[in-house]
């Protein structure tokens, strides 16, 4: 009798999750582990903007029932962080000590928030939204109609900005190159993004670059920028882009290069480990190099697609996808982000 293969999935997120209830839809006698850092279980982030209009219970902001893991037969280790990935051995060392070994193993831990290193020292000052805990804590330092000043303004930035405006506060957007980050946009298209922004209610500081972030009369900040000019406000979110969360798989013995190098089925240069989502960066014959494909629907795609090719497609990720982002007829924004 065969023995049934183990599959681990690191990241508990869209790609982690659709992964594991892929596996588990093809190959009914696996076993299956899914790790997360994450003391919940799967919620969507994309959702974790609701906060600022009252959903504040965890429960109400779960995608999935809890208990679909177990009816699964899906083991979920909460709380675990992954610290080494030993790729010969096929095994995965946690921070309490325990290693686990797996046959495949399917990398899914998305990004963490790129800040630049000139506002580094300055991190603990400023709020994030990446994670549940994270957006308690910003909305706990929220007065009532408070301002907020958001640096750098990438796709996700804007889309917590305009659910701040929806929510009743003030909200300041410090203009830079990350700005509708990960689009590309020319500068005459530029522009005429940026008047659409600005018909949105946001208060937009344009030419100027931030130097630091100091605490002020607490809770209160202040952002200071070239030439001297200093905004006062409640919080302060960077919103740069973000950075694959890859330290742990260093030693992997997988190719990497700012993400985990994968072909266009998703798999690593490591014939046991495939990787999905933000965390990769995936070939493209048309540019003729690695690319990274953000969105949260191309997460979740990614993460079933790679799901069916660890047990036993051949299935390719369409990297011809393009995003797009444009100021339609109304004068809203549409991107295959989001539309406001």
């Amino acid at each position: 009798m065969t023995e049934s293969l183990h599959y681990v999935v690191i990241g508990s997120g869209s790609a982690g999750h659709g992964a594991a209830t892929t596996i588990r839809a093809r190959d009914p006698g696996a076993r299956i582990t899914m790790i997360t850092m994450s003391r919940l279980p799967f919620y969507n982030r994309y959702d974790l903007p609701k906060m600022f209009k009252g959903v504040t219970d965890w429960r109400d902001l779960l995608a999935e029932d809890p208990k679909i893991y177990d009816e699964l037969g899906i083991t979920l280790r909460r709380n675990s962080r992954v610290v080494d990935i030993d790729g010969r051995a096929r095994t995965i060392a946690l921070a309490h000590n325990e290693v686990i070994a797996y046959d495949k193993l399917l990398v899914c831990t998305g990004g963490g928030p790129n800040v630049p290193a000139i506002l580094e020292d300055y991190r603990p000052l400023m709020h994030g939204f990446g994670t549940f805990e994270q957006a308690s804590a910003t909305v706990a330092a929220l007065p009532p109609g408070g301002q907020v000043v958001i640096l750098g303004g990438d796709m996700i930035g804007l889309d917590i900005a305009f659910n701040l405006l929806e929510a009743g506060y003030r909200v300041s957007l410090a203009v830079g190159e990350q700005t509708f980050w990960p689009h590309r946009v020319e500068p005459e298209e530029r522009a005429v993004l940026l008047k659409s922004l600005a018909r949105t209610g946001l208060d937009l500081i344009e030419d100027r670059s931030v130097v630091a972030s100091e605490a002020a009369d607490r809770p209160a900040r202040r952002v200071h920028f070239d030439g001297g000019s200093i905004v006062e406000t409640a919080i302060v979110m960077p919103f740069f882009g973000i950075l694959p969360i890859v330290d742990f798989m260093l030693g992997a013995g997988v190719d990497m290069e700012r993400g985990i190098l994968v072909d266009p089925a998703l798999k690593s240069s490591n014939d046991a480990i495939w990787a999905a989502g933000d965390v990769c960066q995936i070939w493209s014959d048309v540019d003729r190099d690695y690319r990274f494909y953000h969105g949260w629907k191309n997460v979740r795609v990614m993460g079933e697609l790679a799901a069916r090719n660890m047990t036993g497609a051949e299935e390719t990720f369409d990297t011809a996808d393009e995003s797009v982002i444009e100021v339609d007829g109304n004068g809203c924004i549409r991107s295959t982000f989001w539309e406001h």
